[in-house]
């Protein structure tokens, strides 16, 4: 062969073979396809992430409040029996308050009544005990004669009868005075007798079981 042949054939071959920088661009653009999968996939990838994410969230958020709707149920359950039971204890104090205002009422009743007879049983007794006396003075005013003696024996057998129901005179002439006892109506000069000395008994005073029913009316005296 002749060398112009063997330079021909050659060239020939080198117009056939692609150009070296085609060879090398076509690996670039199948990284780019690559990388565009890629990015494809990381962005499919991140969506999915996020919708998974967000339905966390939302789970997230719908325990805390059910959980809180429960809570306040059975917070809601203790409040309304703590209110039953306040209202069982009201009911509960308000019949025992009836109860004992109506015991008070018919104990009352009951001491009024008591009281009411011990008043009559004690005025029937007394009544009783003067009876004789009533009759002293009857067989005094039918008696002939002075009546002074029969009326001054009626008057003792009535202080008898009165002391015992515990009924007492009270001192007073020849008395210093005493107001707590004593009432003065009128003062005389007297140079017989210190000053403030009862020196007259006008109504005669009385003690009952230690209390003054009436206080002696007198008259004191005073320095001339």
């Amino acid at each position: 062969m002749s060398s112009k042949e063997q330079q021909r054939r050659e060239g020939e071959t080198l117009q056939e073979e692609p150009p070296k920088e085609e060879l090398r661009e076509e690996p670039r653009e199948a990284g780019k396809v690559s990388d565009s999968a890629e990015t494809v996939g990381s962005e499919d990838s991140g969506v999915a992430s996020e919708a998974t994410d967000g339905s966390r969230a939302e789970q997230a958020t719908e325990e805390p409040f059910e959980e809180s709707l429960e809570t306040t149920r059975e917070e809601t359950s203790a409040l309304m029996e703590k209110l039953e039971q306040a209202r069982k204890e009201r009911d509960e104090y308000l019949d025992n308050m009836r109860r004992m205002k109506a015991e008070f009422e018919n104990s009352r009743a009951r001491l009024e009544k008591e009281h009411a007879r011990s008043v009559e049983l004690a005025s029937e007794r007394l009544v009783k005990e003067l009876l004789p006396t009533l009759d002293s003075l009857e067989r005094a005013l039918e008696a002939d004669g002075d009546i002074k003696e029969g009326v001054e024996a009626t008057r003792e057998q009535l202080v008898g009868v009165l002391a015992e129901e515990g009924l007492n005179p009270i001192s007073s002439e020849g008395q210093s005075f005493d107001p707590e006892v004593h009432e003065a109506l009128m003062s005389k000069p007297s140079e017989e007798y210190e000053e403030d000395t009862i020196i007259q008994t006008l109504e005669r005073g009385y003690v009952l079981n230690g209390e003054v029913i009436r206080p002696a009316k007198v008259v004191v005296s005073k320095q001339v």
